[in-house]
């Protein structure tokens, strides 16, 4: 990004994520998720509910996943549309939606020690 003086920005924008627990009428629960069951990532803090669980199998199956989805995608990339995630035990029918919920500012000064390069702001990009 940059300001009206071409200026580079250091702020960026990650989504805040909230991963919820769906649970198909009827069907039989095996990881101890109930319907509604959740939790929220703002930037790279996750938050529980007090008082509520996440198992560790179901955290691990929508981890890999959250970072991309925290970022901003094209309207036709399929991390933009796609949002659940199936229960990682193949006999549970209870599955993790992902849904973005607002976009929370950050500086990239405020969370890294190494600095931008404004001559070369991609050198790192593969």
């Amino acid at each position: 990004m940059s300001s009206s003086s071409d200026k580079p920005s250091d702020s960026f924008g990650l989504y805040d994520l909230r991963v919820e627990i769906v649970c198909p009428p009827g069907e039989r629960i095996l990881c101890g998720a109930k319907e509604g069951d959740h939790f929220t990532l703002e930037g790279e803090m996750l938050h529980l509910p007090p008082g509520q669980g996440f198992s560790i199998y179901s955290l691990g199956a929508v981890l890999p996943l959250l970072a991309a989805k925290q970022r901003f995608t094209a309207d036709d990339d399929w991390m933009s549309t796609d949002a659940e995630i199936a229960c990682p035990d193949p006999n549970c029918k209870s599955r993790l939606r992902i849904i973005r919920t607002r976009v929370r500012t950050f500086r990239h000064s405020e969370v890294t020690a190494v600095p931008l390069d404004p001559k070369n702001p991609s050198k790192d990009l593969i």
